[in-house]
Parts: structure tokens; C-alpha cells; sequence
């Protein structure tokens, strides 16, 4: 967490202030072939300029008289050639014109551009920072989903990992504050990560302008509000039941769990796709995808039972969790496997839809990231599709513990480098690179992670006593 900070702080030190940093930085990262080319460019534009201006420099008349002269001497029409010699000087003359207004307006769109690429890089500490905070978040609530998937479904495989996934949720209190507080930083304009809460912006473009009613900073930050205020209740009352339980003479706040979680899943499978379009789309608010919701709910649900499995084998290796056997490793390696899969049919409906179809302002998301983050956009579908697929469908390596923690970093860190796809392009654009700054936020959400799971499973015993299928769980074996 220290070396966190210190990252951090150090991404946010070395940020461009202004543009002359901006054009230090290009200049250093051009390596001259870049800049002779730009140079090229240049002393073309000007030859190209001299040489209009020098043809339009001629008079009107002088041309008439000479164009007179050498009809006379040709019987060719003198008024059909007059009308072509006004035509072509009156276009040398607006050729003239369009130049000057040419290198005026290129001077502008320079000046234009490099403050683009000043508010990019100034946006790289904070997307650094913001990719890691939400995908750290969205894995707790990865594993409430599933908690409350569990509650509903009343499983007899699953009681003996409640304490560990109420413990891994206890991050999401700690990661919702710090997350609402980036909201409000971002509603302070301290950065420019959602380009619609810029009025300026705004003033110049008619697609946000038409998405106002919904994109605007109150109403967007009292959605946040009610989403991480929602989700916290649940947890917290789910786990308060739960442990009520242990010490109960009957089954009544089991059955209290079971209610909540039902009301729980209806109220997060809907406020998780607005979620997805407020914290994740608007990034680029001309861009939409009816799947997205899906897709990013499948993405932090498979990271969220990875972790359960990650957490499960180091207590068991550390001599906890005595109850939890090869059986129960087993099935979240299948749930690893199957909802790895079910990312990627979601990857694909999303990528292939868009791409067949070719609406520009579709699928200029995926040519952006083809384009540029080609490495990181292709390597988490390896890493998240192909690895998994090859590694857990054999139902051997499902109850090999090495194994098992191998794929789960791969996933982890796929889906880490998913959620930098998703934010990143859109944020910085081409300016990017794994620095100094991802690499601190990573570091601090990760282990402002661990501490908090940890001290929370120190708390409470590891097996909950009185839960009714306690005693299936026990003996799950097949």
C-alpha cells in the first residue's frame, strides 16, 4: 500500500501542466522519424502556399491582354477564352484565400490538439487510478452476486465458503467510499475522465447535449448514491443475519437472508447495467452498446469467484477450513471455467455485431482499440478465454492447487487489463503505457484488498454453526 501511494503520487507529480510540457513530451517521444516526417509535411504545405500565391499575384487585366494576343494570332473564340482565364483566376485567387484561411485554421487545430493531448495525459494518473478502484470494487461485488445467488438458490455445496465470501466483501464498504469520493472529484471538474460533466463540451456537441436529461452530474452522482448505499445494506444485513443464525434456536433469520437476497438480485441486476453505462460507457458518451451491461456484469463476476477460489486454497493451505474439501475446490473451478466461457460469448456477440454491422459511431470503439492498444485488447481474450479454456476443462487440474492458483492470476489479471480496455482508450487514447501509475494504483487497491478481506475473516469463526444445510456442505463429495 506504500509503495502504492508513492506510485500514485509519482503519476500525479510528473503530469503535464501545461502545453509546453505537452510538446517536450511529443517531441521526446517523436525519436525523429515522426518529426522529419512533420517537417516534410510542413515544407511541402509552405511551397504548395508561395507557389498558389505567387500564380494569383498576376493582375487580371494583364492576363486578359496577353490571352488577347495570342488569340489574335490563333482565330480562336476570344470570348470563350476570356470566361476560362476569369474562371481560373478567380479560383487561383480563392485558392489563395482558402490557403491563408488553411494555415490559420491548422494553427488552430494544432493549438486544438495539443490541449487534447495536455487533458490526456493529465487523465493518465487519475484512469490509472480509477481502473484500479472500480475493478477492485465490482470483484467484491462479484462475490456478493454470488453469495446471494447462493442464499436463493439454497445450495448444500456452498455453506462452507460463506465466511470466506462475506470476508471478501467486507472490501466493498471501504472501496464504495473511495470510489464516491473519485465521483465527486470528477463532478469538481479535478479531471477530464467524463468529458460530459465539461459545459463547454457540452455547448459544442449535440449527441451529449441530447443525453443531458440523463447525463448530468446531480442526477448521475444520486444514481451512485443509491447504487453503492443499496448494495452496502444488503451486505451489511445479509452478513448481520448470517451470523445471527449461529447463536438462533430455529431457522428464522436464515429465512430472513433468503428474502433479502431475492429482493438483492432484482435490485442488482438491474442497477448494475446502469452502472455500467454511467461509470464505465459514458467515458465515451457517443459510443453505446446494448450488451455492455452484460459484459462488464460478466467480467467482475468471474474475477469475484476467482477470488473466492484464491482466498478458499490459501486458508486451507494454512490449515483453516478444514471442512472444505477437493469437491468444493472443484466446483468453483467449474464456475471459473463456465462463466470464463460465458465472458467470452458476450466478448464476441458484442465485438462481431458491431464490426459486421459497421455503423461508424459503433464501431470506431473496437477500431480505436484495435488500432491502438492491440496488445492488451487481443491478450485478454487469451488470457481470459484460451488459457482458461485450455487449463480448467480438464476435471483433473479442477482439484490441482497449483494449477488452479496459476489460472486464477491469468484470470485476475486478464480481467484487470479488460477493465484498463474498457476505460483507457477512451481516457487517454493513444498516450498510453503500463507506468508508474498503474502500477502503484494496483498496488494500493491490492493491498488495501487484502488487508481489509483478511482482518475481516479474523473476526468472525470460519464455519457458520447453525446455517440448515451446514451439515450437506460438510460432506459434499462426488
Amino acid at each position: 500500500m506504500i509503495l502504492g501511494v508513492l506510485g500514485i503520487g509519482y503519476g500525479f507529480l510528473t503530469a503535464p501542466k501545461n502545453i509546453e510540457e505537452v510538446e517536450k513530451i511529443l517531441a521526446a517521444d517523436s525519436h525523429g522519424g515522426h518529426h522529419s516526417e512533420s517537417n516534410a509535411d510542413a515544407t511541402a504545405h509552405e511551397k504548395n502556399k508561395h507557389e498558389s500565391v505567387h500564380e494569383a499575384e498576376v493582375p487580371l487585366e494583364e492576363k486578359k491582354e496577353i490571352v488577347e494576343v495570342v488569340l489574335d494570332s490563333t482565330n480562336v473564340d476570344t470570348a470563350k477564352v476570356h470566361e476560362e482565364v476569369v474562371v481560373e483566376t478567380v479560383s487561383h485567387t480563392a485558392h489563395k484565400e482558402i490557403k491563408s484561411i488553411s494555415a490559420e485554421e491548422a494553427h488552430k487545430a494544432h493549438e486544438e490538439h495539443l490541449e487534447h493531448v495536455l487533458h490526456q495525459l493529465q487523465n493518465k494518473p487519475w484512469a490509472a487510478f480509477y481502473v484500479a478502484c472500480i475493478f477492485f470494487m465490482l470483484v467484491s461485488l462479484g462475490v456478493l452476486a454470488f453469495y446471494a445467488i447462493q442464499q436463493v438458490a439454497q445450495a448444500g455445496w456452498s455453506p462452507v465458503l460463506f465466511r470466506v465470501m462475506q470476508g471478501i466483501t467486507a472490501y466493498l464498504p471501504v472501496g464504495s467510499v473511495i470510489f464516491f469520493i473519485f465521483l465527486i472529484l470528477c463532478g469538481l471538474h479535478m479531471n477530464h475522465l467524463f468529458i460530459w460533466l465539461d459545459p463547454e463540451v457540452v455547448a459544442n456537441d449535440k449527441l451529449i447535449q441530447n443525453k443531458a436529461g440523463y447525463l448530468n452530474f446531480p442526477f448521475w452522482i444520486v444514481r451512485a448514491a443509491i447504487f453503492l448505499i443499496g448494495w452496502n445494506l444488503y451486505r451489511y444485513f445479509s452478513r448481520k443475519n448470517c451470523l445471527a443464525q449461529d447463536e438462533s434456536n430455529d431457522n428464522s433469520f436464515y429465512k430472513k437472508n433468503f428474502n433479502i437476497s431475492a429482493m438483492f438480485l432484482v435490485f442488482f441486476i438491474v442497477t448494475e447495467s446502469i452502472m455500467s453505462w454511467d461509470w464505465i460507457m459514458s467515458i465515451d458518451p457517443h459510443w453505446f452498446s446494448t450488451l455492455f451491461g452484460w459484459y462488464v456484469f460478466a467480467s467482475f463476476f468471474v474475477s469475484g469467484i476467482t477470488t473466492i477460489c484464491m482466498v478458499t486454497l490459501y486458508l486451507k493451505s494454512k490449515g483453516y477450513l478444514e471442512n472444505v474439501n477437493t469437491s468444493h475446490i472443484h466446483d468453483l473451478a467449474k464456475f471459473m471455467f463456465g462463466i470464463s466461457v460465458f465472458w467470452t460469448y458476450l466478448w464476441f456477440s458484442q465485438f462481431m455485431l458491431i464490426w459486421y454491422a459497421n455503423i461508424p459511431e459503433e464501431v470506431t470503439y473496437f477500431v480505436t482499440r484495435i488500432e491502438m492498444y492491440n496488445l492488451p485488447f487481443f491478450g485478454a481474450v487469451v488470457m481470459n478465454f484460451l488459457f482458461p479454456i485450455l487449463i480448467l476443462i480438464n476435471t483433473d487440474f479442477k482439484r490441482i492447487t497449483w494449477v488452479l492458483v496459476m489460472a486464477g492470476i491469468v484470470i485476475l489479471l486478464g480481467h484487470y487489463i479488460d477493465f484498463f480496455n474498457m476505460i483507457m482508450p477512451s481516457a487517454v487514447g493513444d498516450q498510453w503505457f503500463i507506468g508508474v501509475s498503474e502500477i502503484g494504483s494496483v498496488l494500493f487497491f491490492l493491498g488495501l484488498f487484502i488487508f481489509v478481506v483478511f482482518s475481516a475473516l479474523t473476526r468472525v469463526p470460519l464455519l457458520p454453526k447453525r446455517n440448515p444445510y451446514i451439515e450437506e456442505s460438510k460432506h459434499f463429495h462426488y
